[in-house]
């Protein structure tokens, strides 16, 4: 198997490449404002025609995510498209997703936040059911803050499973942040279900519906998976997700694995840590590491730098 490369931007890898999808959160920013040298860094991609997709497992529709990246500096000019768990949901319960999710029916029970779909149901037909014993199907959003914990669904879950409905769940995080406290995340409630027999179909990164929606708007632009680079900074969501559909990978060592690689300077030191995040993933391997998503490393600032003068006898 080929030895993951280093690099020290994205402008050692630009060549190889006319198709990328970059992560969004841990890549490009971190809540706020965009990352030194992302916006450059995406400037310079489009200079050269590359696609550009941002991806992400945000619940928010691509509308959203699209004004919240242009607070945090990056605006749509720098980007093709959006692509989020929120929006693929909109447009499957709209029946405008090709076929990523199979319809089961037109009354949806929804499990997440109170007052909350994120728009999921928009223009579309879909009714939201009160009791799951009128439910069609389940989407699984996230835990409605009100709840304890995860075992307060148990009877719900059950009984959805006893009707054998397929539930959709947005996002396989099994933990989600509100305010300063955690409480389960989709991907918790999803699991449990699958426990009690019931079937998910999961959307968000690893799993390929996202990844399949990506290649779709790929192709459009004459772009195979063969031209295409992952860039994302989890091992579990990016990494193993683009593997699976056949796409190469960069995995950015700054963000949510930023501990493992605190203070590995030496290339030895980061080769180790990676190969054991590698064996902790199915042994799937990033074709390339970088530490941040900038164009290149800084040159040193030579203007300044003092001439050398030569010494005489």
């Amino acid at each position: 198997m080929p030895q993951t490369k280093f690099c020290q931007g994205i402008s050692d890898i630009s060549d190889s490449y006319m198709g990328f999808l970059i992560d969004t959160w841990g890549v490009l920013h971190g809540g706020g404002k965009a990352f030194e040298g992302a916006s450059d860094c995406l400037k310079n991609l489009r200079d050269r025609k590359k696609t550009i997709i941002l991806i992400s497992n945000s619940p928010e529709k691509a509308s959203v995510i699209k004004a919240e990246l242009k607070k945090a500096g990056i605006g749509p000019s720098l980007y093709d498209y959006i692509v989020s768990t929120g929006e693929l949901i909109s447009l499957a319960l709209k029946g405008d997703a090709d076929g990523v999710i199979k319809k089961s029916g037109k009354k949806c029970f929804y499990i997440g936040p109170p007052n909350n779909n994120h728009g999921y149901f928009d223009d579309s037909d879909i009714e939201i059911v009160e009791d799951i014993k009128d439910a069609e199907f389940m989407l699984i959003s996230g835990q409605d803050p009100r709840f304890k914990n995860i075992n307060e669904y148990e009877k719900t879950l059950k009984e959805a499973a006893r009707k054998r409905l397929h539930a959709i769940c947005a996002n396989p995080d099994s933990r989600s942040l509100i305010g300063a406290s955690y409480i389960s995340g989709p991907g918790a409630i999803a699991r449990k279900y699958q426990d009690y027999g019931g079937i998910v179909n999961y959307i968000g990164k690893p799993h390929q519906p996202i990844f399949q929606h990506c290649i779709k708007l790929l192709q459009q632009k004459d772009v195979y998976p063969g031209d295409t680079v992952m860039i994302g900074d989890t091992m579990a969501h990016d990494i193993l997700g683009a593997s699976n559909a056949m796409i190469d990978t960069c995995l950015v060592t700054k963000g949510v694995h930023s501990s493992n690689f605190k203070d590995k300077s030496n290339p030895a030191e980061v080769d180790r840590v990676l190969n054991i995040l590698i064996a902790q993933y199915n042994n799937i391997k990033p074709e390339y590491l970088i530490h941040d998503f900038t164009w290149s490393k800084p040159l040193p600032d030579r203007k300044n730098k003092k001439k050398r003068t030569l010494k005489t006898r």
